[in-house]
């Protein structure tokens, strides 16, 4: 078993006219999760407006901690009560960065990019927090004034931002789009 944190992906395409009742079983759902012990957290990235395709995130310390969750006659009950809200989910797991950088089965871009994908998503973000609460933490000693920004920014990023870069970032990240076509296409434009 893995002893890193262990994240599934779960796809789901909401049932047309189910959105509300998908809505309020996804949240029991989350409830549930949260329950169990090495339970990490949980996220939902809502389709754009002309999808209908939610991303389910669900964290666990580790892969024993999941299983059992997965295994629960709670979690099997809580399915049973969502069949008819959605269409048959797609589900993936991973381990460590790779959670949020998969572009297929045992694919992931070049660390650099991730590292990139990684740092756009906390330069704005850790720069908002030090405009916002910079001046009130400080006169505090170095490590309390670390412990309060890295809890407050850890799981925003983590749940938020890194997800939205990686999901903004797609093209680039898997290799079919880079930043010289860019280049290329302004130079196009202005011979013309």
């Amino acid at each position: 078993m893995s002893a890193l944190p262990v994240t599934l992906m779960v796809a789901r395409r909401v049932a047309k006219g189910r959105y509300q009742d998908f809505n309020r079983w996804l949240n029991e759902g989350r409830e549930l999760a949260a329950d169990f012990p090495g339970y990490l957290g949980s996220g939902v990235l809502a389709p754009p407006q002309e999808d209908d395709e939610f991303q389910i995130i669900f964290r666990f310390e580790n892969q024993a901690s999941l299983a059992a969750w997965e295994h629960s006659a709670s979690r099997h009950a809580w399915l049973v009560r969502g069949k008819g809200l959605y269409d048959a989910p797609h589900e993936h797991r991973a381990t460590g960065l790779d959670t949020w950088f998969n572009v297929g089965p045992g694919v992931t871009p070049p660390r650099w990019k991730q590292a990139v994908a990684v740092w756009l998503a906390f330069f704005p973000i850790s720069l908002l927090f030090q405009w916002l609460f910079g001046g009130v933490l400080a006169d505090w000693a170095l490590v309390p004034r670390v412990l309060v920004s890295t809890l407050m920014l850890t799981p925003v990023m983590v749940f938020v931002f890194i997800p939205l870069s990686t999901r903004l970032l797609a093209p680039w990240l898997q290799g079919k789009w880079s930043p010289l076509d860019l280049l290329a296409r302004l130079k196009q434009q202005y011979r013309a």
